[in-house]
């Protein structure tokens, strides 16, 4: 008689099919137990009166819910520690100084656009100084030249060719791994895409292998360098032994906004290798987005649009710091249940209760303006926080009841290097590397905001003590003058006379 032992055992990540190995499996067990058996006295097996020693192939089928067990535990300790993301090594690009812009070249740049009047003057002077950037941030080369009102191709190319070949080239030889070793390929631009695209620029310009995988996205806003690296993290789940590169940055060469409406990059490199664990810098333990696009004022508040004279530009709502604090609550919702102690969770539980059923009961109790708070800090030793300006990082600080040492990497970042879009979020890691505080063990918390309207999350484990000389160059050369002891910026000072001008007088010096 046939018996049919076709059997597909399903496992969490893969199936393996072991049709071809049961027949052979089950006669050696067979003779394994039944030769095992045969060791010990007869009384043993009295309890068993319907499996005698010769049965051995229905011992066999009672040991089946163990040996699978075993073989799944076994399955995934194996495939588990090939799917953890590990950064071998990230590095922040720095321009060169004359792409510097300080106070006077700002004036100047201002006094070109014609479209301005003291009404406009008035607001992006309010806007600058309440901005917390200071005088050392950078700007694309054709806006610093003066040609921002008709900016070419080139000029965007040539603003992505300048950080790719910097910072990629650094961030491999650091690590030590080669172009022709990277297996997967993600770039991140938001505002600007090419053809061929900008990872194919990448991958002509360093000679990468021919199989090598790549991500290119676009319009994805200042929350797109966690969307890269949860794409490699997914990818990494099904591939083993692999070096993943994550290139994210902002092209502002073609998006600057010359109407009268109201530079940075980060070269990332990651793998899955089990071998590589103890050269790591961060692991990654958890990534949550959020994505609240179905939202009309969520979709609407951050978004890329003409004004009236059909000059492109980037319209920022009153709607959006709603918008920010709805993605926000939603995504700590998920995130905070798996990065906080159960202690901690179950305590904010029981005070949220306790809270509801005071207010709902018949003998109603108010229980004050203040709102039951989670603890954070019970789970997160380090706060990275995405410097989309001044009143993102205070609403941060304020909903996640920060100190001011808790966000000072972010507002020195905004303080140093303004708004880097998508890689600021690395800025911000690299101050709180290049201050010493990175140990072994420690958490740090990324959070990004970004267009659509989208919150993303993730949680970093410090693999080894960071505490060496900071080798990254965005913040090696200044990192001494860290924190200022003001970061009042010169704006003020330099151009506060404009509040006191007449709209009916007014007229633009000379020298502006």
């Amino acid at each position: 008689m046939y018996i049919n032992y076709s059997i597909r055992w399903k496992f969490p990540f893969s199936s393996v099919d072991l049709s071809p190995c049961l027949p052979l499996a089950f006669f050696w067990l067979n003779s394994t137990i039944s030769f095992f058996l045969s060791f010990f006295p007869l009384p043993i097996f009295s309890l068993f009166p319907l499996l005698p020693p010769q049965m051995g192939f229905f011992m066999f089928i009672l040991l089946c819910p163990s040996l699978y067990l075993l073989f799944m535990l076994l399955k995934w300790a194996n495939v588990g520690r090939h799917q953890s993301c590990y950064i071998l090594g990230y590095e922040c690009y720095k321009p060169k100084d004359d792409r510097k812009i300080n106070t006077q070249i700002s004036g100047e740049i201002i006094a070109r656009n014609k479209q301005l009047g003291l009404s406009e003057y008035k607001f992006l002077l309010k806007a600058i100084v309440s901005s917390g950037i200071g005088e050392h941030s950078y700007g694309p080369r054709n806006v610093v030249l003066g040609h921002e009102e008709s900016p070419t191709l080139s000029d965007s190319c040539s603003e992505m060719d300048e950080f790719f070949q910097d910072s990629v080239q650094k961030v491999l030889c650091k690590a030590g791994v080669t172009a022709q070793e990277i297996d997967i390929l993600v770039v991140n631009v938001s505002m600007f895409a090419s053809v061929p695209s900008l990872a194919s620029r990448i991958v002509k310009h360093y000679t990468m292998r021919e199989d090598i995988k790549v991500y290119n996205f676009s319009g994805m806003g200042c929350s797109a360098s966690l969307i890269s690296i949860n794409a490699v993290q997914s990818i990494f789940k099904h591939e083993k032994e692999k070096f993943a590169l994550v290139v994210t940055s902002e092209s502002l060469s073609p998006n600057w906004y010359a109407g009268k409406d109201r530079s940075g990059g980060c070269a990332i490199l990651l793998t899955n290798k089990w071998a590589l664990r103890n050269r790591a810098m961060f692991r990654l333990k958890c990534l949550v987005r959020t994505h609240h696009g179905a939202n009309d004022d969520s979709y609407e508040c951050c978004k890329q649009m003409e004004d009236s004279e059909g000059r492109l530009g980037f319209h920022l709502s009153k709607s959006l710091p709603k918008a920010a604090a709805r993605a926000l609550a939603d995504n700590l919702k998920v995130l905070a249940p798996r990065i906080l102690p159960v202690v901690e969770v179950a305590r904010f539980v029981v005070v949220v209760m306790t809270r509801r059923f005071r207010s709902s009961g018949p003998n109603k109790v108010s229980s004050g303006p203040n709102k039951p708070n989670i603890n954070f800090k019970a789970g997160v030793d380090h706060f990275c926080l995405h410097t989309g300006g001044k009143a993102v990082i205070d609403g941060l600080k304020e909903n996640l009841k920060l100190s001011e040492y808790d966000v000072e990497p972010a507002r020195m970042t905004l303080h140093r290097f303004g708004n880097t879009s998508a890689s600021s979020l690395w800025y911000v890691l690299g101050y709180m590397e290049a201050k010493k505080r990175l140990k072994r063990g420690d958490r740090v918390l990324m959070i990004s905001f970004g267009a659509g309207f989208k919150c993303n999350s993730c949680l970093w484990e410090v693999v080894r003590d960071l505490e060496g000389s900071c080798d990254n160059a965005a913040w090696k050369d200044c990192i001494s003058e860290y924190p200022p002891k003001t970061l009042a910026n010169p704006y003020l000072e330099r151009f506060g006379w404009i509040q006191n001008e007449d709209p009916s007088t007014f007229k633009m010096p000379l020298e502006f």
